[in-house]
């Protein structure tokens, strides 16, 4: 005898009623939306996992070259990383550029190296970070305590240089004294073999006519560099005239330094015509005696102007042929 088929009872979606909202779902007879077949839900994971990992590839890659635009703790830079080509800032523009970031945040991100062990190292950007720093201290704001930044992974130390003098010089043009002081240091900490190698990279886009100016600010650099209060604000005739009277006597720099120390200039104007009166020629007083020359040996007049470190003497005469000039300079060698 043949065993009876059990019949099961109809699912109870078949038998439900036709109502709008099944219909708008399941369609005019209220059928069942199936489940999509098991090969187009492996397919449809596999496009996701795809997707996903083409994503964060490009986010890890986006970091490496420095396309991430990332949120970095004030706290985790290391400012003095490179030495700084700026050495001066406007007050004024200070004030300027912390009004901005206060109202309208940070614009444009700076430049950092990573040094691994969650500290970076400023390559570019030094105002927007000093401005960030005023703005947390004075506020306290969390908003002021990182910075946007991008994180460059430059070739060398060279490089690192390049770009922050590049940037610098896009952004607020750099002074001849300060192209001056960043490449005779970068030079003096084995960065590059010698001072024109650091100025040729450094400054590759300026003229070599150019590149020779900044190489003549290089004697103010190293007669000067701490007494000078506002060096960045020597103009270009000043400091050709300045470097060319350092470079005729070797004992100026010595008394610009004195004469510097003493008067404390309090801003780049006051320094400006101190440096200037200090390179006209000392006149003599109008009483003084010593005006006219006068015959110290036969054949050889000495004339006096000016008094002290700014006195002049001048010989001139017909006894100053033969080896006059060699026995004076050795003369001179025993009494110093």
């Amino acid at each position: 005898m043949a065993k009876r088929k059990r019949l099961t009872p109809p699912q109870e979606t078949y038998l439900a009623p036709v109502t709008a909202e099944n219909k708008a779902l399941n369609g005019p007879f209220g059928s069942v939306v199936r489940s999509p077949a098991p090969i187009a839900q492996m397919a449809g994971d596999a496009a996701a996992v795809a997707a996903l990992r083409e994503v964060t590839e490009e986010l890890h890659s986006a970091r490496a070259e420095g396309r991430l635009v990332q949120q970095v703790p004030l706290t985790a830079i290391e400012v003095e990383h490179l030495l700084r080509d700026r050495i001066h800032h406007d007050d004024e523009d200070m004030a300027a550029l912390r009004a901005s970031l206060r109202a309208r945040g940070q614009q444009t991100p700076i430049d950092l190296v990573d040094l691994g062990s969650g500290r970076y190292g400023l390559i570019s950007g030094w105002r927007r970070l000093m401005a960030l720093s005023d703005l947390h201290a004075e506020t306290g704001e969390a908003r002021f305590s990182t910075i946007q930044a991008l994180l460059r992974r430059p070739d060398g130390s060279a490089d690192a240089y390049l770009a922050m003098v590049e940037e610098n010089e896009i952004r607020v043009g750099l002074g001849h004294y300060e192209r001056a002081r960043i490449a005779a240091k970068a030079a003096e900490a084995g960065v590059y073999p010698d001072l024109h190698a650091a100025l040729r990279h450094l400054f590759s886009a300026a003229s070599r006519a150019k590149r020779s100016k900044i190489g003549t600010f290089v004697s103010i650099y190293k007669a000067l560099d701490g007494a000078l209060q506002f060096p960045g604000a020597i103009s270009e005739r000043l400091g050709l005239a300045l470097a060319a009277a350092l470079e005729a006597d070797a004992t100026l720099g010595a008394r610009l330094v004195r004469m510097l120390d003493d008067a404390n200039p309090k801003s780049p104007p006051e320094e400006q015509s101190l440096l200037a009166r200090a390179l006209r020629p000392a006149r003599p007083d109008k009483g003084s005696p010593r005006k006219t020359g006068k015959n110290i040996a036969p054949g050889i007049t000495l004339r006096v102007s000016g008094k002290g470190v700014q006195a002049q003497y001048t010989l001139s005469g017909p006894g100053l042929g033969g080896d006059f000039e060699a026995r004076l300079v050795g003369w001179l060698k025993l009494s110093s």
